[in-house]
């Protein structure tokens, strides 16, 4: 007799939770203060914690092309996820090296697979630390080529670009480099 009251208890309990949340198979509407309620995890503002590999582009004056990128390939939300991430995020300077027209062509909604295939081309699941890399390393991009390290006097490089500053990020850690890395040709 006990149980059977515990039991009822315990349903009606649930029961008044789930009518003050909005019905059982109703979606609630979660909203942050300027958030909107469809948008990823790249909405979410925080001032506060250390910033995510996207949140360490869009606060880069040298990296304007690089997130101009990412946004028309959809990518945002996807790097600003837990990760981790090793990006190698190439300055203004280096989207300025690529033939005259390449990035205009790029950006184009037609070109979305093609930019999509060289920024995966800038990023490999894991954090690669800079110590930790070694010459002749390869590794494997999240577009499923591989990229080379290289180590000489001191210097780093992946597929001969430099890589001209660090950025640690809460997601990973950002490789600032002075060229676009462009993928092998698939034959």
């Amino acid at each position: 007799m006990k149980t059977k009251r515990i039991n009822l208890a315990l349903s009606i309990g649930i029961a008044m939770l789930l009518f003050a949340c909005g019905g059982g198979n109703q979606q609630a509407e979660t909203t942050v203060q300027g958030v909107p309620a469809d948008g990823g995890q790249s909405t979410v503002q925080d001032d506060v914690s250390q910033k995510d590999v996207v949140h360490v582009a869009l606060g880069s004056a040298d990296h304007t092309t690089l997130v101009t990128a990412l946004k028309a390939a959809s990518l945002v939300d996807v790097l600003s996820n837990a990760g981790p991430f090793t990006v190698f995020a190439p300055t203004n300077a280096a989207f300025d090296k690529l033939p005259a027209g390449t990035v205009e062509s790029l950006l184009k909604p037609e070109s979305k697979e093609a930019l999509s295939n060289v920024l995966e081309y800038h990023v490999s699941v894991g954090v690669y630390k800079l110590e930790n890399l070694q010459d002749g390393q390869k590794i494997n991009q999240v577009n499923l080529d591989n990229v080379v390290i290289g180590v000489k006097d001191g210097k780093y490089t992946i597929n001969g670009a430099n890589i001209v500053a660090t950025v640690p990020a809460s997601n990973g850690v950002v490789y600032v480099i002075d060229a676009v890395l462009l993928p092998p040709d698939k034959k």
